[in-house]
């Protein structure tokens, strides 16, 4: 039983250490940063699907596109 109480103890003094450096980490990444990547992912993805649709003159994701023209003609019934 006391091994069973080290073990905790000491899973317990490794988590709250962990935490304490990661809170103490000036280092980290921003939500900025990470909105502005995630931002310029989804740009550089809208622009590749433009070039395809370009590129091949029809639809490429028909599902999609049924989909966004059933939103276009909702009647509300």
């Amino acid at each position: 039983m006391k091994k069973f109480f080290r073990k905790l103890k000491d899973k317990a003094d490794l988590a709250l250490l962990n935490l304490k450096s990661a809170v103490e980490n000036k280092e980290a990444e921003g939500y900025v940063d990470s909105g502005v990547k995630i931002l310029i992912a989804v740009v550089i993805g809208a622009l590749l699907l433009a070039g395809l649709y370009a590129l091949f003159n029809s639809t490429i994701m028909p599902t999609v596109t049924s989909k966004v023209q059933g939103l276009f003609n909702y009647n509300g019934h």
